[in-house]
């Protein structure tokens, strides 16, 4: 069902030293940093951690971001159309592919009725 987790931080130096520690315990291996993220990769999903884009301060969940996987472009604009008819709000950019340190992905953002950041990702071919 999830495709990722990411949660905000002030500090991305001193959440990369945290979390590398924290979860090298577990045998993940340390973060890859992309620009302002940082990304924990493992067979089962992706732990991320991220200042803020809006350039506000990291609260819990400003920054943060549910994912969901889609299996194709269109389960992700269904997704997201679904969403926008159950009250959700658009936020970030259209739904679309995007390129970047992950590779090719194709993204539709919105956020719920109480304002929480979702995510539905297809990981492109």
């Amino acid at each position: 069902m999830f495709s990722h987790i990411m949660i905000g931080t002030n500090d991305l130096e001193r959440a990369k030293a945290f979390y590398d520690s924290l979860l090298g315990a577990l045998g993940v291996p340390p973060a890859m940093v992309d620009g302002h993220r940082i990304f924990y990769m493992t067979p089962t999903g992706v732990f991320s951690v991220s200042k803020p884009i809006n350039g506000e301060p990291a609260t819990p969940a400003n920054g943060g971001t549910i994912g969901f996987a889609a299996a194709s472009p269109a389960q992700a604009d269904a997704w997201h159309a679904a969403g926008l008819a159950a009250g959700g709000t658009d936020c970030e950019d259209p739904p679309g592919v995007r390129e970047g340190g992950a590779g090719k992905l194709y993204l539709a953002y919105l956020r719920d009725p109480d304002g929480n950041k979702l995510c539905a990702l297809h990981r492109m071919g």
